[in-house]
């Protein structure tokens, strides 16, 4: 297949079109994932507190979901603001590959749309607008139908990226898959649950607890620091504390699911993430290299005998098929996965320890008194961002030079007349744009958290309930 290169405004190509193309979506997607991961755990949270003001009837429970609701109108905003850019960058900078999967990949993007976004957007205005035009009981299942909102949108998205990874109930013509051909939908349920969507939610959805939880425990360990709140904040923390020492087990359980899916279907990608170069048997699970795909070599290799080999296959003498085994041309970029792999392990190995060490403080009833710890819950919070940031990088660096894992090459999914100095103005111009929107995000977060949960039935600060 070939590229053809647009030329430039000067006629000399100032970068890559298509690699340029890559950073934008990649900045777009990766900003906006911020949100819907944030909603995964804070929706989770606000349900739990609802469920307990259900049953107990304690003032306390209500004040904080109410607190949470007010994040969470904040987070719904800013997602569905840089959602949006999603569908003009893919319009735009990938005009390709919607003319050749729309018909795929555009079901599972309105769907989501149809469904979960009317789902998730409906019953959050119930939630700001209705706690007392409303029962207890519909306010809980409104409550209960954002929080399976955020997931369905989550479902449906990972249904479209989990395609691409390993695609399946679609036909080509005329086939193979090339620029030329019509990629058509042939069986509906095949393509939906494809062989990775399972594995790939259930991890992504923990993650998501993971994050937006731990968001939450660190403004109750703030408040705890500062002595404010303190009734509240504490309820912040130990019901948080439950859901992240269930991820701590989670996580690598979805993650060890996950990699024996990426072995199954995609075993190049396995093998940049390992910096595995040779097919052997007793394959060692990597903890440190630098590997150099000139070279085609690892350096400063440290490793596991056999370790990998039984993770993947459950015999230490089962082979693991390295790199070498393909042709370079569709080897993916092996430094940058391989990086991207192990720090978002290693982010996610630190993260499970904390959350077990918070729950053994619990137990030695030690943890209130442990400043030291709520320092840690409070700084920890970009920590499970980061690794879910990096996890994506590694995901779909890791199938290149695929977008379409051995269908259609990135090469020829991006638009072909769209000038590389005019990508690059949009890419300096968005990312001007996203800077300032975090900007204020955060200025507006800030100013909830300084007013911090109505205590009373008033507002503590300035602003009003929602202000």
């Amino acid at each position: 297949m070939t590229d053809t290169v647009p030329a430039s405004r000067e006629g000399v190509e100032i970068m890559d079109p298509v690699l340029l193309s890559r950073a934008q979506f990649g900045l777009s997607v990766g900003f906006h994932f911020i949100f819907p991961t944030t909603t995964f755990g804070l929706t989770l949270m606000i349900v739990i507190f609802e469920t307990m003001y259900l049953r107990r009837r304690q003032e306390t429970y209500r004040e904080a979901s109410t607190f949470l609701i007010r994040i969470l109108a904040l987070v719904f905003v800013l997602g569905v603001a840089t959602g949006l850019v999603l569908s003009v960058t893919i319009g735009t900078n990938w005009s390709s590959f919607s003319r050749l999967t729309g018909n795929v990949f555009g079901i599972a993007l309105a769907a989501e749309g149809i469904t979960a976004f009317f789902l998730e957007s409906t019953f959050l205005g119930v939630l700001l607008f209705a706690r007392d035009k409303v029962s207890k009981r519909v306010y809980w299942f409104s409550a209960l139908m954002v929080a399976v909102g955020a997931s369905l949108s989550g479902v449906w998205i990972l249904i479209a990226n989990s395609w691409m990874q390993t695609p399946a109930g679609f036909t080509c013509t005329p086939s193979p898959c090339g620029p030329g051909s019509v990629i058509a939908l042939s069986d509906f349920w095949a393509a939906t649950l494809n062989p990775s969507i399972g594995v790939r939610f259930m991890h992504t959805i923990v993650a998501g607890w993971a994050s937006g939880v731990l968001f939450v425990a660190g403004i109750g360990a703030y408040y705890l620091l500062k002595g404010r709140h303190v009734e509240i904040a504490r309820k912040f923390v130990k019901y948080s504390m439950i859901v992240l020492v269930f991820t701590a087990a989670a996580i690598p359980l979805t993650g060890d699911l996950s990699a024996r899916e990426v072995a199954d279907y995609q075993p190049a990608k396995l093998a940049a993430f390992e910096g595995l170069w040779d097919t052997r048997t007793n394959a060692p699970l990597s903890l440190f290299g630098m590997p150099d795909a000139n070279a085609g070599e690892t350096y400063f290799y440290v490793g596991i005998p056999g370790m990998l080999s039984f993770l993947v296959h459950g015999d230490f003498n089962a082979p693991v098929v390295g790199l070498n085994a393909f042709n370079a041309s569709v080897r993916p970029p092996v430094f940058l996965s391989f990086v991207a792999w192990h720090t978002m392990v290693g982010i996610g190995v630190v993260l499970a320890g904390f959350f077990v060490l918070g729950a053994f403080l619990m137990w030695r009833k030690k943890f209130w008194t442990s400043n030291w710890y709520l320092k840690l819950m409070f700084l920890a919070i970009p920590l499970p961002y980061i690794s879910t940031e990096i996890g994506w990088v590694a995901a779909e660096v890791g199938r290149q030079p695929w977008t379409v894992y051995n269908v259609l090459l990135t090469a020829d999914a991006a638009s072909k007349v769209v000038p590389d100095w005019q990508i690059l103005v949009s890419l300096s111009l968005l990312a001007i744009v996203y800077a300032f929107l975090f900007l204020i995000f955060f200025v507006r977060l800030r100013k909830i958290i300084m007013e911090g949960p109505r205590e009373g039935g008033e507002p503590t600060g300035e602003g009003g309930a929602y202000g």
